[in-house]
């Protein structure tokens, strides 16, 4: 493998064909790494088998194609990667513990402490399971105090900060059925394929804190990031497929100008008129991201 200063990747979860909103997050992350001359990867994560939909993620692979969107390298799919993140859960030894809380469970007892942040996790299981509990999944113990916070610099952001104790808690890693939790399988899959840059969505700004600590516990190095604006629907709601979002790929349509353009624009890259083609499309969309994140890489 090719090593080069910069490695990105997208990584899209095939619960249903590519939208608008997953397309300003792809367009962000490729954008980023062919200004810079860098690596783009592209990793399937497959791990909520529960939402899963059959053939999407084929679906994905030739809508990227289609938009003219070629990835570095062999895609990856995390179902195929599970023997990573159980080392990595064994890895982390006694700073991981097993918690037999519910959902439910876990809002009342922050109610009955006053505390209207009702999903953090209070600790309740943090020196053992209650007697006749069992295991409902696996948690990461956090800091406390000024150990507990974590600054980073977002590059489109600024600097940016969060107490894990106070605003996340110990945060599930494996769940009881078996299912790998998103913050454990994308810091071991970016560390295993040497992300340098993360470009994405807004809307996980607030998992990078648990990251930058899962990082530090499997010491692996940190990326560095840059989150985008999402695309919202007219309703205020973020563009997904659980508020309705449509595929802007239906095989035959002019993807040039219904899905590239307007993404584009929704990043707020100026691009010359004139353009005709998917080629021209990105050598002019690569000079404008450039110009507008040169970035200190």
């Amino acid at each position: 493998m090719t090593v080069t200063a910069y490695t990105g990747r997208f990584a899209p979860s095939p619960t249903g064909p590519l939208h608008l909103g997953s397309l300003v997050a792809a367009m962000a992350s490729y954008l980023d790494a062919r200004a810079h001359h860098g690596r783009w990867l592209v990793r399937i994560e497959d791990l909520d088998f529960d939402r899963n939909v059959a053939g999407a993620d084929h679906a994905i692979l030739q809508t990227l194609q289609r938009c003219g969107m070629h990835w570095d390298g062999d895609v990856v799919w995390q179902s195929q990667r599970q023997p990573l993140y159980e080392a990595a859960l064994q890895q982390l030894g006694t700073l991981v513990y097993p918690c037999g809380c519910s959902r439910r469970e876990i809002a009342d007892s922050r109610l009955r402490l006053g505390d209207t942040a009702s999903l953090v996790y209070p600790g309740t299981c943090r020196n053992g399971l209650a007697a006749g509990r069992s295991p409902r999944a696996w948690r990461l113990r956090v800091p406390d105090g000024e150990g507990a916070i974590r600054h980073f610099t977002d590059r489109l952001l600024g600097p940016l900060q969060q107490d894990l104790s106070t605003e996340v808690g110990d945060f599930v890693l494996k769940r009881a059925d078996g299912f790998w939790a998103y913050q454990l399988a994308v810091v071991v899959d970016d560390g295993a394929q040497g992300i340098t840059h993360i470009v994405r969505g807004a809307d996980l700004t607030d998992s990078t804190a648990r990251q930058l600590y899962l990082q530090e516990c499997l010491g692996l190095p940190a990326p560095q990031y840059l989150h985008v604006p999402v695309v919202n629907n007219p309703d205020g709601e973020k563009l997904s497929k659980q508020t309705g979002a449509i595929a802007f790929d239906r095989g035959d349509n002019d993807l040039l100008s219904e899905a590239l353009k307007p993404a584009a624009a929704f990043l707020g890259l100026t691009l010359p008129s004139g353009i005709q083609t998917s080629e021209q499309f990105w050598q002019a969309a690569t000079a404008a991201w450039a110009a507008q994140y040169p970035g200190d890489l």
